[in-house]
């Protein structure tokens, strides 16, 4: 059951979407701006209302002509049809209603955008279905579900890599390769998933089937190769289990090293299909080098670079610290970790395989051992634990660069943190997830004296 209705935007949610208030109820209607009004329609469900934008008969002076044909079927962007200074300026006033007191003191410092908000994504997977007539889909998945949404055109993605997308259909279509279908867990090819490194040029390949069964694997090194000289090496990689993950643990380097190179802040980082690295490597400069500057290292410091990956923000604090110890849960990043290390010539810079709370809690009982002067946490998007915070603070680092691509677990975290003895003397946020609602926040604590 469905009615439509006249109503005007009120507002915008945190997910980006227009509020809408109707019979002193609040519905969230994406596509929809403040100021704007416009006929909506309510769809009556058995748990729950939706809403959606049906026409406009008003528009804001922010809007913009959206640059995607797939933006309301896809999901993947929330801000598109919003230009963005507005974006901007909307992220902005996100972070002042997170941190009020800080953002009346003047800690909060504006937001840093992006140039060209346009193809950024250097890092890109395409998933495959097949659809009603028997033709392959390739695309992201439909928000909240396992729908792919059919375009090889996406306009954050790479150019190149939505051309090497567009080449794999085609591919499938002449080797007659089917798609995967993970309920019935039949066909071939799942995923495509790709790496660009922004410096260098230099491309990885990666094709994800649901089985190790992949007879024409070849010709599709070959065809690839062909199309695209430049890709630097191909990998088959195989995931049979029934997940959201894009990639398995077993896989066959088909061309090249299985690895690739890219430049981040002046140095070079080897990078494995497995390993954490930046989707928007011109933002993660940005972010990186205003969290080294807000910790204000010396080249005095021993830094302590938790949850720290293939090493990358480590190393770029290692040239102006005395000493740099990373720690990361995942062995196969801690030992590209040490090899990055290595190719820079980072001889100030160790890396420890462990879980980070774990280890902080092993340094803190340890009365011999050097204690951090700063701590650099970048924790996944959950936000960090109490077991690691109390271990920190029992360590009592001067400063706390706490990197996150969630602001509101890193609010719930400081918060925490207050009650330690910390206070927060300076935040920006970074735009690394352009025309989407996301963005990344580099926040700095100090002790009290």
């Amino acid at each position: 059951m469905s009615k439509k209705y006249r109503v005007g935007c009120k507002g915008m949610d945190e997910y980006g979407r227009g509020k809408v208030i109707f019979n002193n109820k609040t519905f969230a209607v994406a596509n929809f701006l403040p100021g704007e009004k416009g006929e909506i329609e309510l769809v009556f469900r058995a748990k729950e209302t939706g809403a959606r934008l049906v026409s406009l008969d008003k528009k804001s002076a922010d809007r913009a002509e959206v640059a995607c044909g797939v933006y309301e079927k896809c999901g993947g962007c929330h801000l598109m049809h919003m230009k963005y200074e507005a974006q901007l300026l909307w992220k902005q006033k996100q972070m002042e209603a997170l941190f009020p007191e800080e953002a009346a003191a003047g800690k909060l410092e504006p937001i840093v955008g992006m140039e060209e908000p346009w193809n950024y994504r250097h890092k890109v997977y395409a998933s495959f279905s097949t659809g009603k007539r028997g033709e392959v889909l390739a695309g992201i998945y439909e928000e909240n579900s396992h729908r792919v949404v059919n375009t090889t055109q996406c306009a954050i993605q790479n150019k190149t890599a939505n051309a090497i997308v567009a080449e794999v259909v085609s591919l499938m279509k002449k080797t007659r390769t089917p798609a995967y279908d993970e309920d019935r867990r039949t066909g071939v090819l799942r995923h495509v998933y790709l790496r660009i490194g922004q410096k260098t040029g230099q491309i990885m390949v990666v094709l994800v089937t649901g089985s190790s069964e992949f007879k024409e694997r070849n010709k599709f090194a070959d065809g690839l190769r062909k199309k695209f000289p430049e890709i630097t090496t191909i990998i088959h990689n195989i995931n049979s289990a029934k997940t959201s993950m894009v990639l398995g643990k077993k896989e066959t380097v088909l061309f090249g090293n299985g690895t690739i190179e890219d430049e981040l802040c002046g140095l070079t980082f080897e990078i494995s299909s497995q390993s954490f690295y930046q989707v928007n490597p011109v933002q993660t400069e940005k972010l990186y080098e205003t969290a080294v500057r807000f910790a204000e290292l010396t080249g005095t410091e021993t830094v302590l670079d938790a949850y720290c990956g293939i090493g990358t923000i480590g190393m770029v604090a290692a040239k102006a610290a005395k000493q740099v110890i990373g720690v990361e849960v995942n062995e196969a990043a801690v030992r590209d970790a040490k090899k990055n290390a290595k190719k820079n010539g980072c001889h100030n810079i160790s890396f420890t395989a462990a879980d980070a709370g774990d280890y902080m809690m092993r340094l803190a009982a340890d009365k011999e051992a050097k204690k951090p002067d700063v701590v650099f946490m970048d924790p996944p998007r959950s936000g960090s634990d109490r077991k690691f915070m109390d271990a920190m603070c029992a360590m009592a680092p001067e400063r706390i660069v706490y990197i996150s691509c969630n602001p509101v677990t890193q609010k719930k975290d400081t918060e925490y943190l207050k009650k330690k003895g910390y206070e927060t003397v300076r935040i920006r946020a970074v735009d690394c997830f352009c025309h989407t609602y996301h963005a990344e926040s580099v926040l700095v604590m100090k002790k009290k004296k």
